[in-house]
């Protein structure tokens, strides 16, 4: 048997990847995150599935359903919102299996700042103004900040910021990041990407908390902070560039 970890995307049911939809039909034992996992989902579970929401579990008892299905032979499906690589706590269970001997596979799913930034309609990456992503969050009670990760410290590079589960410290973002990147530069708020209940609020640093305040949204929204988000004439990319010789092109 197998432990199959599946990124199950940002939210929307379809933005999950074909392998991952093939592994929920196949595996006999499905473990989801039913928080933050669209129930849809589960539809594509074969009928006598084993469904177990992970929501109230701990890590000791996740880990015991796997130990359990392996005993019998079965596979696991074990989905997780987002993409596995970052902020799903994969890593953990991944040794407690590694300690038990029980196999596991990782299918990568459609990451959450992908998704919102299709909402925002805009590419995160600007010839000439943003070529680089920082992908971050700040301090909570289930997880500290290593003392080298900082907002100061990514903001003083200049990079679009997107700023993970830190909804709640939005005063914050703007008290440390407003002297790096200036009152006026774009801010976009993405709440639930890609699900029904979408939202998005934009502003500047210098209003977004007001603009916030107005129409609040919880946990699961990604905060967006650089220039890039409100470049409009900006140059081209050589990509496309009809005078741009590259070896696809074929000509000399």
């Amino acid at each position: 048997m197998t432990v199959h970890f599946i990124g199950a995307g940002p939210g929307a049911a379809d933005l999950i990847t074909v392998r991952g939809r093939d592994l929920l039909a196949t595996s006999p034992v499905c473990l989801y995150a039913g928080s933050i996992v669209s129930p849809e989902m589960l539809a594509w579970c074969p009928p006598d599935a084993r469904l177990v929401d992970t929501a109230p579990l701990s890590l000791e008892d996740i880990v015991a359903e796997c130990a359990a299905a392996h005993d019998q032979g079965l596979d696991v499906a074990r989905l997780h919102s987002g993409d596995l690589s970052v902020w799903s706590a994969v890593a953990e269970q991944m040794r407690e299996l590694e300690a038990r001997g029980i196999p596991y596979s990782l299918t990568p799913g459609v990451p959450a700042f992908a998704a919102a930034a299709a909402a925002l309609g805009r590419e995160l990456t600007i010839p000439g103004e943003a070529q680089s992503l920082v992908l971050t969050r700040i301090s909570g009670r289930a997880s500290p900040m290593p003392a080298g990760e900082t907002l100061a410290g990514f903001g003083a590079t200049a990079a679009t910021l997107a700023i993970h589960l830190a909804i709640h410290g939005l005063e914050r973002v703007v008290a440390e990041l407003t002297p790096l990147y200036g009152a006026d530069c774009p801010v976009a708020i993405v709440y639930h990407a890609s699900w029904p209940d979408e939202a998005i609020i934009t502003g500047t640093l210098a209003d977004i908390a007001e603009r916030f305040a107005e129409a609040p949204v919880e946990r699961t929204a990604i905060i967006f902070v650089g220039r890039g988000l409100g470049s409009a004439d900006f140059r081209k990319s050589a990509l496309y560039d009809a005078a741009y010789q590259r070896r696809f092109r074929g000509r000399a």
